[in-house]
């Protein structure tokens, strides 16, 4: 046997020993045999780097070097579930699920894993990239570091998956190898970690991938997303995905169940509430998702959650401890949020020292006082809260806790608009936070994007005096950049092309990037939308603003609000001298023809020339309306194959006129 075959041959063996130990927990060898194996395969690929392959077993042990993460745009957006936290709200669940689908319908439950999501692509059956949650529409590129992860494989083992497809789920660090972590830290007289989800995240950002290697990641890998659906339902996709090599909740472990109705659904919770602290891992709640692919495209998506799925989390772990001080933090509106600074205390695998008070109203209500002894609660919030107090153990004559009365930044007297819980400082201009909060929302992600700028380069332009509002970014200069800490050539280049690009981004994200209070992602599209121009919404009255759909009274009061102070006018003027988009492009106003123009078009089923977001823009560009359900209002439903049956029948039973894809296109290709 040449060793071009030998080569392969053992690439092929060792993929097969990995699933075997680290999928199917059934090794038929031992370690010391596979270390023989692996080191043969090293040994002949140092022989011939001609023969180097990415997705060899061999670069399990990792060694590369990634000194910056690229970000990658989901070419599906990463949503967040809506959670749960009691039968009730599960019951409105299935109960509104069931009716909207008329009733033919079964659920998936599955483990809330507590680790870090991933996103991993595939390409003729091989690794190609793994890309982090990050904000859900853009992502870090760790493929680098995944790949040392033993139960993701490199290659896959069978034949009938998509030519390109992405599977979705969570990366882990078992909580044995989180404790025998910590035990070598504190053997070196180091500060441990503080949980295993934490450190799981903080291990996909190293640096150099042969640690990560070393630190025993492990994964649970559920959701495929690929051009065509490879199942008819998500229980039978992901029993697939376990026959193509990945490590998938296991049914004969009670790991993920398929459910018809809420008794079993809750026997699932029930079980995994008790038995949950037996895993080698962390769960905290299960999901429940609608099984019929065919019936989470007739349920669809909220902005920031789809409809057909929910997360019922496990009733919050509570500690008590002992309050020191009440601090409070203002935020980029200028609302104030108590917090409070405690004695620490391990709650649910975490050590917390602060917690929320949220406002003065919960303050009042639970009487808390400094010094008092507290219940902490985690569950569901990333900041853990207050829920009530020890009064058994109070001092007698502990004095009553006084709201502050000024700003605790610049001293201003806060004020409380009338129907509102929180106090807020007025001074929007002259408040620090206010200042560089607005800044920094400014330039995130789902705003202005500017690459090459975090917050805390915000906060130092503003400190130096480089800067005090949005506008001042796009008069920065490298000269100015170059002298100051941390900015080497490199990144003042990536600051000032960055701030460039961002000349680029849309009227709807610069709409949302200025900070308009109650004018989010979603309303400023809406506005955007509408009016067309800055100038059409400075000059549009609150009658005018609340005659756009969904804009009611608070949105539009709040839009005249931030426009009567000229000192936002003139933000405004300067960002548009600098060479923003204050106006939706000719592209985006321009239809392509009227054929749909007024008409509400409802889109179901899968289609094969279009994906269905792809077709809902084609409705618009051609004046039509989109639908979520048939109603009396619905002009025509667009079927594809698999279209909801209780869509198909509504629609005959009011008259809807029903298109298919190719009577679609022909009306289109018409106009």
């Amino acid at each position: 046997m040449n060793e071009t075959t030998r080569i392969q041959e053992l690439r092929k063996q060792l993929n097969d020993h990995n699933h075997r130990y680290y999928v199917l927990s059934a090794p038929t060898i031992s370690d010391y045999e596979f270390d023989i194996l692996l080191k043969e395969l090293e040994e002949l690929e140092e022989k011939h780097p001609e023969l180097n392959d990415i997705n060899s077993p061999s670069v399990r042990v990792g060694g590369s070097i990634s000194k910056n993460f690229e970000t990658v745009k989901h070419e599906y957006p990463m949503l967040s579930l809506s959670n749960s936290y009691s039968k009730e709200e599960l019951i409105d669940f299935l109960e509104r699920t069931e009716k909207s689908l008329g009733g033919n319908c079964s659920f998936v439950c599955e483990l809330k894993y507590d680790g870090v999501a991933i996103g991993i692509k595939y390409r003729n059956g091989f690794f190609y990239q793994a890309v982090t949650r990050g904000d859900g529409e853009k992502g870090d590129d760790v493929s680098n570091n995944v790949r040392t992860i033993k139960s993701i494989p490199l290659q896959l083992l069978d034949s009938d998956y998509p030519e390109e497809f992405e599977i979705r789920g969570e990366i882990i660090m078992p909580k044995s190898v989180f404790r025998e972590l910590n035990q070598k830290l504190s053997e070196q007289g180091l500060q441990n970690y503080a949980n295993p989800r934490n450190t799981a995240s903080g291990t996909l950002k190293l640096q150099d991938s042969s640690l990560v290697s070393q630190r025993k990641l492990d994964c649970f890998l559920y959701g495929i997303y690929a051009k065509s659906a490879v199942a008819n339902s998500h229980f039978d996709s992901v029993m697939k995905a376990g026959m193509w090599g990945f490590k998938i909740p296991e049914p004969t472990k009670n790991r993920i169940k398929l459910c018809n109705n809420l008794n079993e659904i809750m026997d699932f919770i029930a079980y995994w509430d008790n038995e949950r602290h037996s895993l080698d891992f962390d769960i905290d709640g299960v999901v429940i998702k609608v099984n019929e692919y065919h019936n989470q495209a007739d349920l669809g998506f909220t902005a920031k959650s789809p409809r057909w799925a929910i997360a019922y989390k496990f009733k919050a772990e509570t500690a008590r401890t002992q309050l020191h001080k009440v601090s409070f933090q203002v935020g980029r509106t200028g609302a104030i949020t108590p917090v409070a600074n405690l004695e620490p205390v391990l709650l649910a695998g975490t050590t917390v020292k602060r917690a929320s008070l949220h406002n003065a109203d919960i303050i009042e209500k639970l009487d808390i006082r400094e010094n008092d002894f507290v219940f902490v609660e985690k569950g569901g919030e990333i900041i853990p809260k207050i829920v009530g107090v020890d009064l058994a153990a109070r001092n007698s004559g502990s004095p009553r806790f006084e709201y502050i009365k000024n700003c605790p930044e610049c001293g201003s007297e806060l004020v409380r608009r009338e129907g509102e819980a929180q106090h807020y400082c007025p001074n929007e201009y002259g408040c620090k936070p206010q200042v560089v909060g607005k800044m920094q929302h400014f330039i995130s992600r789902k705003a202005m994007d500017i690459n090459g700028m975090g917050e805390e380069t915000i906060v130092q332009l503003h400190e130096v005096g480089l800067i005090s509002n949005a506008a001042d970014l796009y008069t920065l200069k490298a000269a100015q950049l170059l002298p100051l800490e941390r900015m080497a050539e490199k990144s003042v280049e990536n600051i000032v092309l960055g701030i460039e690009e961002s000349k680029k981004q849309s009227f709807e994200r610069v709409l949302f990037a200025l900070g308009i209070r109650h004018v989010g992602e979603t309303v400023a599209k809406k506005l955007a939308k509408h009016f067309k121009s800055m100038q059409a919404i400075l000059d549009a009255s609150e009658e005018d603003l609340v005659n756009v759909p969904e804009i009611g009274e608070v949105i539009a009061q709040s839009i005249q609000h931030y426009f009567s102070d000229e000192r936002n006018c003139e933000l405004v003027k300067s960002l548009q001298n600098a060479g923003l988009q204050l106006e939706l492009n000719e592209t985006e106003t321009v239809l392509d023809s009227e054929v749909f123009l007024g008409k509400t078009i409802v889109v179901s089923g899968v289609f094969e020339q279009f994906e269905r977001e792809e077709l809902k823009k084609i409705i618009e560009k051609h004046g039509g309306k989109n639908g979520s359900s048939v109603t009396g209002k619905t002009d025509y439903l667009l079927a594809g194959s698999g279209v909801g049956p209780s869509k198909l029948e509504k629609a005959e039973k009011l008259k809807v006129v029903i298109l298919s894809e190719n009577e679609f296109i022909k009306l289109i290709e018409e106009a």
